[in-house]
């Protein structure tokens, strides 16, 4: 089988190999093999790949990057009754998607339903689970209060998915955005929310116009790095920053912000930690997010379709500041391998 592997940490593109690698062993007792047939390429995947601290240990070591995508059910192992081969399943968290083929303990690969795109499957976890721990975390920073909360990285898959969720909620939303174009579309898809876009010289203040007389209470923040400071600078005293992402360059030292003097909080959200959460939560978070690819399956946008084998370019698209979606990866179907979505 296909696999991508690193055997030392740098740059993807310098260290990232496909290799042929021997099928998975056979699963265990409460495991099943997949063969994986659609991965998203999310750029936390590549944290153990580039060295950069903060992923959980077992995906920091990681050979293979990936942690969800979509596939179907080769076959199972003792005591699994509720999977079956041939049936589509979406896994997360999982380490080493980035292949033809993956062993999984069962619990952690959830039944496609019927009518759900093979490529909606493959995106229907990661995004909308970090969405749930995002809410929760902004729910008891909120404190009982509708908002303000100002969200970095507004246009991006998991950005949409926290406008969508602010609309059902009744949650005052400003969105942040790197560009004119990318503000457009964001107050085309959410008019009800003021959008702003960074590249304007007084971003700063359209924030503060927007957040009125109290403040923004909470900022959601994907992007970290120096635009950190300009981030605490619009909390109001009290206020606090949830960062979930190191998108941005440059480094902003914790010494440097006000947290004592303004009674600041900063706290991290990882998805990666999800599995910390009771079974019936978790339970409950897999329903929202089957939920959301049923009833709004554009949510989830694809930027492009690259095979296994192209990952290389499928990272360098990744990337890019402007896309749209997420890219994804993906393997051939076999002929009669499974049920094709609907």
């Amino acid at each position: 089988m296909r696999t991508v592997e690193h055997t030392r940490q740098g740059e993807a593109a310098q260290v990232l190999t496909l290799e042929e690698r021997p099928s998975p062993p056979a699963p265990g007792p409460g495991e099943v093999l997949v063969r994986m047939l659609v991965r998203p390429v999310h750029l936390g995947d590549l944290v153990g790949v580039e060295g950069v601290r903060g992923a959980p240990e077992q995906y920091a070591r990681a050979r293979t990057p990936g942690v969800e995508g979509m596939g179907v059910v080769e076959s199972a192992g003792a005591h699994v009754h509720d999977l079956r081969p041939g049936q589509r399943v979406a896994v997360f968290p999982v380490p080493g998607t980035w292949s033809d083929a993956v062993v999984v303990p069962a619990g952690l690969a959830v039944p496609v339903p019927d009518g759900v795109s093979d490529e909606t499957a493959a995106l229907m976890l990661v995004n909308p689970l970090t969405l749930s721990m995002l809410y929760r975390a902004a729910e008891n920073a909120l404190r009982g209060r509708k908002g303000p909360v100002l969200q970095t990285a507004a246009g991006s898959s998991l950005g949409r998915l926290v406008a969508a969720a602010a609309v059902r909620h009744g949650l005052r939303l400003i969105n942040l955005v790197r560009s004119t174009a990318g503000a457009r579309r964001m107050r085309t898809l959410y008019p009800s929310f003021p959008t702003v876009a960074t590249c304007d010289d007084d971003w700063r203040d359209q924030v503060r116009g927007h957040g009125g007389e109290h403040g923004v209470h909470v900022v959601l923040d994907s992007v970290g790095g120096a635009l950190t400071q300009d981030l605490t600078g619009l909390l109001a005293d009290g206020g606090t920053l949830i960062s979930y992402g190191r998108l941005g360059s440059g480094t902003t030292s914790l010494e440097s912000l006000p947290l004592v003097a303004r009674e600041l909080t900063v706290r991290g959200v990882n998805v990666l930690r999800w599995l910390s959460r009771t079974p019936q939560e978790r339970a409950q978070d897999v329903a929202f997010a089957l939920d959301l690819a049923q009833s709004t399956p554009d949510l989830f946008e694809v930027a492009a379709r690259y095979d296994l084998a192209d990952f290389t370019a499928a990272v360098e698209h990744a990337r890019r500041p402007a896309k749209s979606g997420t890219v994804l990866l993906t393997t051939p179907r076999s002929t009669g391998s499974g049920r094709r979505a609907a």
